[in-house]
């Protein structure tokens, strides 16, 4: 074996000093992203989404949330399809042709002011309006301090601000933009999107889809390396959030008789449609399977139409087994994920239906037949995967059934890591 005598590396005298040491650091630093800005358009599970995934990338104790809004008003409501900045221009000029009173409601010729929250979206005291001139500029005259900075933004209002983020700053960001922008994904450094997304490119998508809207409400090609799909949707509940909740709620969930069952209640949207009918199915269905349940626990969401509640309410409100959540004080929500045995959820919610498909837990689903579009295709990859299942009101719920959870939130984030390091970057929580 021939032996190779290893040659030290000599530093030039020059480089030695202490302006180079400045140097090198300041080179490792630069690379090194320390903190995050949230992007979000005031709907929760996108928000959430974004959140998540800081969250899972550890920090979360260095984000900024912006979010970019859209006029208010009862007119305002039929133009969310004009892009956000065509909107606000619009807004602009009639409020100077009829002064304030696109910051009214007007109902049966009566006049009401709008109150912050009369829309349920009004911007939180520790949000920004979202403004990409700006924050480029926060970005450039901070990088020698803070170094790169991670973008996350979510939702079809996010993609104009993101995008435009990259273009000013392309050297000092890293954009990740989560949920299809349907074209360029190159303005983009990562997109993270459902399978599902894709379902328009599939031939039973392609076939439902006029050929004259296509370009617009579906994906221009296939996946690429810069596209990282999930089966659900990110979100917050990992480990670590679990076991907070499990212990913040130790006194009101633990003594409860088991199993405990909890059922999480959405609203209709326009690919999952349902009413009356679906809460009279539920109702029926949860009291056939009581008698296998220690305990039931209800939630609704703030989508949840008042004629579904009050269904529920009056036919299981007086069981002694059953609480429903009237929507006061603190939200139960975390807590039933870490003290339940098993689910019922409505089929409109992907964000809830990823959350509790997290957990390991049975989970079933009602209303999944009355999906159409990609969210049909969402349901089915559910099934196949064996996370989910139909829920009939034939179910014993003492019954345990195991899959592998899904961990899309984790597995997103380590694909955001590789990317980083491709990029030249790495994090530093």
């Amino acid at each position: 074996m021939v032996s190779h005598a290893v040659r030290p590396i000599r530093l030039r005298e020059s480089l030695i000093g202490s302006s180079a040491l400045t140097y090198i650091f300041r080179v490792g630093f630069c690379t090194a992203i320390r903190r995050a800005v949230v992007i979000g358009n005031g709907v929760a599970g996108a928000e959430n989404q974004c959140i998540g995934l800081v969250r899972a990338l550890g920090l979360s104790h260095r984000q900024t949330l912006y979010r970019v809004t859209r006029p208010r008003g009862e007119i305002n409501k039929w133009l969310h399809w004009l892009p956000v900045s065509l909107h606000k221009k619009l807004d602009s000029f009639s409020k100077r042709i009829c002064g304030d009173s696109q910051f009214q409601i007007i109902r049966a010729n009566k006049v009401l002011p709008l109150s912050a929250d009369a829309k349920g979206s009004a911007c939180l005291p520790d949000t920004l309006e979202a403004d990409a001139k700006q924050i480029a500029t926060m970005v450039h005259d901070t990088f020698e301090k803070d170094g790169p900075l991670l973008v996350v933004a979510s939702g079809r209002d996010t993609i104009s601000v993101s995008s435009s983020i990259k273009r000013l700053a392309p050297d000092k960001v890293f954009v990740v933009q989560v949920q299809h922008p349907r074209s360029k994904l190159n303005r983009f450094n990562l997109v993270i999107t459902p399978r599902h997304d894709y379902y328009p490119l599939t031939p039973q998508g392609q076939a439902q889809i006029p050929w004259f809207l296509r370009r617009w409400i579906t994906p221009r090609e296939p996946p690429d390396k810069h596209v990282v799909l999930t089966l659900g949707a990110l979100h917050q509940a990992d480990s670590t959030a679990l076991q907070v909740a499990a212990s913040a709620w130790h006194d009101e969930l633990a003594p409860l008789s088991k199993p405990l069952l909890v059922v999480n209640i959405g609203g209709p949207t326009s690919h999952c449609g349902y009413g009356a009918d679906l809460a009279k199915q539920l109702t029926d269905s949860l009291q056939n399977v009581l008698w296998s349940c220690g305990s039931l626990r209800i939630s609704f969401s703030r989508r949840t139409p008042k004629k579904v509640s009050d269904i529920l309410v009056k036919e299981l409100n007086d069981h002694p087994n059953v609480h429903i959540w009237d929507g006061k004080g603190p939200n139960p929500h975390l807590g039933h994920l870490a003290w339940a045995d098993a689910f019922v959820i409505t089929a409109d919610s992907v964000s809830m239906l990823s959350e509790a498909c997290s957990t390991g837990k049975p989970v079933y689903v009602i209303g999944a037949e009355r999906c159409t579009w990609k969210f049909q295709d969402f349901h089915k990859s559910l099934q196949e995967r064996g996370v989910a299942r139909p829920f009939t009101g034939k179910e014993d719920i003492s019954e345990r059934w195991s899959y592998t959870a899904l961990n899309d939130t984790a597995e997103a984030s380590r694909r955001v890591i590789e990317a980083l390091a491709e990029h030249g970057w790495r994090l530093q929580p």
